[in-house]
């Protein structure tokens, strides 16, 4: 197994958070995932602090604004690309204080930032003219390459104020849907075409760059042979949203030498919140349909939430990255116990 795999064979979050208040959100995240806390994104602060308005603060010789859709690409930076700026460095220096607060914890702790993925950032972000960014293919590579240069950025400062090694996360919920096509265009009669495989794979490669990488997809149909094919150390996703056919996309990822994270805590309070001997059988029972020993849900298997946490209370929003790290301290203790 590569370093980079094992980067992500650790119990941690998505990526959102409830409520508005950085340095809260932070020290929590922190307390309580002891071997790869996240960055929070408080998507509840409004524009430029979701998933698109952050990349705005990201993104390097590309601004965005607000337009009722959404938010476009725009010749000059404004008050959104200020805003996500704004915003991104608070959290940065909430876990900065976190961090410090809460000493150097495990030898080998790390911490994870996110980033949109460079297909759903093309999907979700207009071009002048209306349309989707991704319906062009020099603006799509020109933000896959600026998002690149961002994140790159973004991991090395982070992993110089906390003195700790940083891994990223890209999010791609339309990966799926844009290589299948079904994107809907501005009109009925500008449909959006599907991204060739090819291209997205070179896109998610040129992503890959910035360091350890694991790509987040919490969608239905998850893409098993174009993330196969690309050069990302990890997939994330939703175990709830999987399909029988992605076993042997799991199984197969696993096989590769790569990690795989499984979202298995459910991401609001259900009327019975699981046991953490109900989550760890739940990730167990992937891992033992495909046949593999016991020791791969330590060695190549995180633990997650299904997806962001940002619909949850902040009650069930500590309680269950506290799931999470509990089940992968039981894995790594001993994994045959389950």
């Amino acid at each position: 197994m590569s370093s980079s795999a094992s980067a992500f064979a650790r119990a941690t979050g998505i990526g959102s958070w409830p409520g508005t208040t950085a340095r809260e959100a932070a020290e929590i995240v922190v307390g309580e995932l002891h071997t790869l806390p996240h960055l929070v994104e408080l998507p509840g602060r409004g524009v430029g602090a979701d998933m698109i308005g952050r990349a705005g603060g990201l993104l390097v010789d590309i601004a965005v604004d607000t337009v009722p859709r959404g938010y476009r690409i725009v010749p000059r930076p404004g008050a959104v690309t200020r805003r996500a700026l704004s915003l991104l460095r608070e959290d940065v220096d909430a876990l900065e204080e976190a961090w410090e607060t809460a000493g150097a914890g495990a030898p080998d702790r790390m911490v994870k930032v996110q980033a949109p993925g460079p297909v759903t950032l093309a999907a979700q972000l207009e071009l002048g003219n209306g349309h989707r960014a991704i319906t062009d293919a020099g603006a799509l590579r020109d933000l896959a390459a600026s998002l690149a240069e961002g994140v790159s950025v973004h991991a090395a400062e982070v992993a110089r104020r906390l003195g700790s090694p940083v891994v990223v996360q890209f999010d791609e919920p339309l990966l799926p849907a844009a290589l299948a096509g079904r994107l809907s265009g501005v009109t009925s009669m500008t449909p959006v075409h599907p991204v060739d495989e090819v291209v997205a794979i070179e896109l998610l490669d040129l992503c890959a760059t910035v360091g350890p990488v694991a790509v987040h997809c919490c969608a239905a149909e998850v893409p098993w042979k174009v993330l196969q094919r690309s050069k990302i150390a990890a997939v994330s996703v939703d175990v709830g949203a999987l399909a029988a056919g992605d076993l042997d996309g799991v199984g197969e990822f696993v096989e590769s030498g790569r990690a795989v994270l499984l979202g298995v805590v459910p991401t609001t309070a259900p009327a019975k919140p699981p046991a953490v001997e109900e989550v760890a059988t739940a990730a167990a029972a992937v891992t033992d349909r495909l046949g593999f020993a016991r020791n791969v849900l330590r060695e190549r298997v995180g633990i997650t939430p299904g997806c962001g946490l940002a619909g949850a209370t902040p009650e069930w929003a500590r309680r269950a990255v506290e799931l999470c790290q509990r089940t992968a301290d039981g894995f790594a203790q001993d994994p045959e116990a389950v």
